[in-house]
């Protein structure tokens, strides 16, 4: 899969915050949907522009995020 597909990013659309394409939902609000324990059958279910194939390029977005590094460190306590 290649998420470039799935999300884009426009300066007019959330001043210019990766989104799934023709929405307004970011890469961000979709994975902290997910971190709040949502499933996908509820994603689904509440934002009908979303697809299966959709919220998988939003994590391979990610995740391609974190292999080029851009990420924050954990620090342990």
């Amino acid at each position: 899969m290649d998420w470039r597909d799935y999300i884009h990013s426009d300066q007019a659309i959330l001043s210019g915050r990766p989104v799934v394409k023709g929405t307004r939902l970011s890469v961000e609000f979709i994975l902290k949907l997910f971190a709040n324990g949502w499933t996908e059958e509820q994603v689904l279910k509440n934002y009908v522009g979303l697809t299966s194939e959709s919220l998988r390029a939003v994590f391979a977005y990610a995740a391609e995020g974190l292999m080029a590094e851009n990420f924050v460190p954990v620090t342990q306590p």
